[in-house]
């Protein structure tokens, strides 16, 4: 069995994320889109056969939901610019960033207010459908408000959801399966914040609470439906629906940058900086993505430094075959959503051909950049969606991001690129704690 100093021998960036440093790391198995895309399991017909079931569900989610009337049931958010805290980022790191600097403001995504409120919904609005249409309650051809009914909330009662979680996933599938009348239950871990299980026991959602972290909440949620077979286990560690789900949003993403009239080719490069905890949502999101740019779009995954799971499974090739833990890291932080110690081995193997690299950040800097962020655009995130608005940063002033740069010829380019930065949630933060978060930011800075 190999050591922790076998490990760094063969791969030296081991010994910084096991003594919790900050790092940026490059993937070495990158390949081109057109060489990687034959490896991929998925392919873009996937992703629009999810996007056709999103719109027929539209109706109904317009119904029940009434906070996405605006945009006719569709589950989407605003990207917005933020200059001002391109400026912030240029005075606190001392060094001066060109190119656009966009939030995807996920955080702002109606019904569960984070990234999860796709591939959650998704998974959870597919299976409603299968059930339905097995049963033949439903057609594709029917106008899904159907749905909200006394007939359909009876005979969906008569089955039953599982999922574990950190936080944020749980949220999502904890309301949007009470709503069409789902027996729910959230196995979560000890590092979810007590709010988000307060909120999901207040939506008829049975929640379960374990002293372990997240993999020991998706284990008994997985021996919960073993046991019973009405019950559905959605799995953030190995689930194509979740996946698809979260991939959708490229597609949306296109069109919204056109709409802004922000240019994606050769000599407007795009950089997406996505937050990873078990891989899915930034998985998802950066597969669409690739599918939409090739090669002109470069996806870098955020974690960390006490949780980098991902980057530690992608290092080693190991994927799912290793933890933190394996390295003597605590997988303890406060971006509870990110706090994930073993990582999705479909995601990073399916990813593994197609992302540019990955880096860690302390809670510390998170703190930092969450107070920036609110001082200069007044848009106020938790800790976890933080991780993405560093990204710029990490790739310019890093040694192995100055080299991907030169590597990529990309040099010349970056006064052209738009940066990306993936806001994975916050707005439904209680107004107290996230007071507690901005002023324990503005005391590190």
């Amino acid at each position: 069995m190999k050591t922790i100093q076998d490990w760094i021998k063969e791969y030296p960036i081991i010994s910084d994320l096991a003594a919790v440093k900050e790092v940026f790391w490059t993937n070495p198995k990158k390949e081109p889109f057109q060489t990687g895309a034959k490896k991929l399991p998925l392919n873009e017909n996937d992703v629009k056969d999810a996007e056709k079931r999103l719109k027929r569900f539209a109706p109904y989610i317009a119904k029940v939901f009434p906070e996405t009337r605006e945009h006719s049931g569709i589950i989407e958010s605003p990207i917005v610019s933020i200059p001002a805290m391109r400026q912030k980022l240029s005075q606190m790191y001392e060094h001066p960033l060109k190119g656009g600097f966009l939030l995807k403001c996920d955080s702002h995504l109606p019904i569960s207010g984070s990234i999860k409120a796709r591939g959650g919904i998704y998974e959870v609005l597919k299976h409603a459908e299968t059930l339905a249409i097995q049963h033949g309650l439903l057609s594709v051809e029917d106008d899904y408000s159907i749905l909200d009914s006394q007939k359909f909330r009876n005979f969906f009662s008569d089955h039953s959801i599982a999922v574990g979680s950190t936080g944020n996933l749980g949220l999502s599938i904890g309301i949007a399966s009470a709503k069409l009348g789902f027996k729910v239950t959230v196995h979560m871990s000890a590092d979810a914040k007590k709010w988000k299980k307060d909120l999901l026991r207040n939506k008829g959602v049975t929640v379960i609470e374990y002293k372990e972290d997240y993999s020991k909440s998706v284990d008994e949620g997985r021996k919960q439906a073993d046991s019973d077979p009405n019950c559905y286990f959605i799995d953030d560690e190995n689930s194509c629906d979740l996946f698809l789900g979260y991939a959708v949003a490229a597609f949306r993403l296109k069109k919204q940058l056109e709409e802004l009239n922000i240019t994606v080719d050769e000599s407007h490069p795009l950089f997406v900086y996505l937050p990873c905890g078990v891989g899915g949502g930034p998985g998802g999101v950066a597969f669409g993505l690739k599918l939409m740019y090739q090669d002109r779009v470069h996806c870098f995954f955020a974690e960390p430094t006490h949780s980098p799971c991902m980057l530690l499974g992608l290092v080693t090739g190991l994927h799912d075959k290793v933890s933190v833990h394996d390295f003597g890291i605590d997988n303890i932080t406060t971006a509870d959503g990110l706090a994930v110690g073993r990582p999705s081995g479909f995601v990073g193997q399916t990813i593994e051909p197609l992302l540019s690299g990955s880096y860690t950040v302390s809670d510390q800097e998170l703190f930092k950049l969450l107070s920036a962020l609110a001082d200069t655009e007044n848009i106020r995130l938790e800790p976890s969606a933080l991780a993405g608005v560093i990204g710029p940063v990490k790739l310019l002033t890093t040694k192995q991001g100055k080299e991907y740069v030169q590597n990529h010829d990309l040099k010349d380019k970056m006064k052209n690129a738009v940066h990306l930065m993936w806001a994975t949630g916050g707005s439904m933060v209680p107004k107290e704690i996230m007071d507690e978060y901005y002023k324990k930011g503005t005391i590190i800075l």
